[in-house]
């Protein structure tokens, strides 16, 4: 996954994208293209999403059981892989968030100045 320029590409955290990809999928089932343009757009084009990251992502997530697949028609009429969230899946992205919660805070504790710093 990286951002759309190479100059700002941001390298983001194992597992980020399985949580990104669960989270798009609790709005509903979506093939492949679908999943990656979701994220790009909800991320106000800040990520992009890679095939050669996103099926892989995929394919572990289908392993772990936490979504399934099954073929389909896409909307331009072409065969197309559709990705469901399974319930063990959305108890999963409930974990997931949490996890993430607490990283994204202990991470801006850090970044936060201290009352100390900002009198120097």
């Amino acid at each position: 996954m990286s951002t759309k320029t190479p100059i700002t590409r941001v390298e983001l955290l194992q597992g980020t994208l399985d949580l990104l990809v669960l989270r798009t999928l609790l709005l509903g089932p979506a093939h492949g293209h679908a999943i990656a343009k979701a994220i790009e757009v909800n991320s106000d084009e800040v990520l992009q999403v890679e095939q050669g990251s996103l099926y892989p992502a995929l394919h572990r997530l289908i392993k772990r059981g936490w979504i399934s697949a099954e073929e389909g028609i896409s909307e331009n009429n072409r065969r197309a892989k559709f990705y469901q969230l399974t319930a063990k899946g959305r108890r999963q992205l409930a974990i997931e968030r949490n996890k993430w919660d607490k990283l994204a805070g202990a991470i801006a504790r850090i970044l936060r100045p201290t009352e100390q710093e900002s009198k120097s």
